[in-house]
């Protein structure tokens, strides 16, 4: 899997927010106030090749010993699951509740 670093600003295209770059040193693909993103990577975080374009809605959170939170996302187009790490400025209600799901079965 390869791995682009990329620190690009964008307007949430869920719920319209404008996201800033994380001035952590850190890289994010989704919206830190409903957590949402857009399926634009196909074969690895950053290289933005993927033909589907559709929105990952959060289903879920998943503790990784070694990276953290991650959001879980399914995308409403093509059904592809991803993960991404929580950021600093993510919602904390959001993540609660999403945390109170647990891991998404299917």
């Amino acid at each position: 899997m390869i791995f682009l670093a990329r620190q690009e600003p964008f307007t949430c295209e869920h719920c319209s927010f404008n996201v800033p770059v994380l001035d952590n040193g850190s890289y994010r693909n989704h919206c830190p106030k409903c957590l949402w993103s857009k399926h634009v990577d196909k074969n690895g975080p950053g290289d933005r090749e993927s033909e589907c374009k559709g929105m990952m809605k959060p289903v879920g959170m998943e503790y990784r010993k070694k990276k953290g939170w991650m959001i879980l996302q399914t995308c409403e187009i093509c059904g592809k699951d991803n993960c991404n790490l929580t950021a600093p400025d993510d919602d904390s209600d959001i993540i609660a509740e999403l945390s109170s799901k647990g891991i998404p079965k299917g």
